[in-house]
């Protein structure tokens, strides 16, 4: 059995905004996994607890280089906030997604092998972002990148610099911008229902059929009749069917429909638009975060101070 310390009690319920008593039975019952614990809690306690997805765990910022059909979406990381707004990192970053742009790169290592020059550090991206390091202090990384050509027109929409949509279209401009910031709004995850992973629908799937078996429970033993197994597998499917819906983009509720009820599908066909396709990125999206414990740093201080 794995010892649930309170650390680890506190980041799951930073996560889930659920009771700590609940985060710690979840932890108890998961051995101290944490994802588990997660999924149990949203077993018992509903969407409250899905709020993981949403949180933000690392620094950096999201930049974007779009000319015409062919552009690019980049996130590099960095550890504080603080050298996030550092002028010499932001023009890294954004010199970075023009090159992704413009020489579409393989990956990660084929980019940083790609020329620059800033600061006096180079010949290469790798040589900058190391010289950076030295100069600033501070670690950085290239996480990811997204590059679109050729496909369609491009729109794209930054909200600061920790959240950006790049959106691939044919048609309106104007829409295809609302749909980029409709994207940042509301982070669908794929385009249409069909286009969910089928893990990410497994994984929905039995939460749905544990919120079911727990509904089950708290029916017995308040003394009412059991449901019929017909019904329970409709009833999951139902939470399965209403999940896709909010994750699907063109299934969503677009957030500047006039009666509140037009899908994004439904305003993009509208207007002769279609999406092709988009890319969501959010600075550290599934990133564990240091959190440093301040007082135990301070007490194993002291305690090495005593043994001097």
């Amino acid at each position: 059995m794995a010892t649930i310390s309170a650390s680890m009690v506190a980041a799951l319920r930073a996560k889930t905004d659920a009771p700590m008593m609940e985060c710690k039975k979840a932890l108890t019952e998961a051995d101290g996994n944490m994802d588990k614990a997660e999924e149990l809690l949203r077993v018992k306690l509903g969407s409250k607890a899905g709020k993981a997805a949403s949180r933000i765990t690392a620094e950096g910022i999201i930049a974007a280089a779009v000319s015409g059909s062919t552009g690019a979406l980049i996130e590099v990381n960095c550890e504080t906030d603080f050298v996030s707004k550092n002028d010499a990192f932001v023009a890294f970053v954004n010199a970075c997604a023009k090159l992704v742009a413009e020489h579409n790169p393989a990956d990660v290592a084929a980019l940083s092998a790609l020329p620059l020059a800033q600061e006096d550090f180079g010949p290469t991206v790798e040589d900058v972002r190391k010289g950076l390091i030295g100069k600033i202090g501070e670690n950085m990384a290239i996480r990811r990148f997204k590059r679109y050509s050729g496909g369609g027109e491009l729109a794209h929409y930054l909200h600061g610099v920790r959240i950006g949509v790049l959106v691939e279209y044919t048609g309106d401009a104007t829409a295809a911008k609302d749909t980029a910031m409709h994207i940042a709004a509301m982070k669908p995850v794929s385009l249409t229902s069909a286009d969910v992973s089928p893990e990410l629908i497994e994984k929905e799937r039995a939460v749905a059929a544990g919120k079911a078996a727990e509904d089950a429970k708290v029916a017995e033993a308040a003394g009412k009749p059991a449901q019929s197994a017909e019904i329970v597998a409709k009833r999951i499917e139902g939470s399965v069917q209403k999940f896709l819906k909010e994750v699907s983009l063109l299934d969503q509720v677009f957030v500047k429909a006039a009666d509140g009820k037009q899908t994004v599908g439904a305003h993009l066909k509208a207007v002769g638009t279609t999406v092709k396709g988009f890319t969501l990125y959010i600075v550290g999206e599934g990133i564990e975060k240091r959190q440093d414990d301040f007082a135990a740093e301070v007490a194993a201080q002291v305690a090495a101070a005593k043994g001097q």
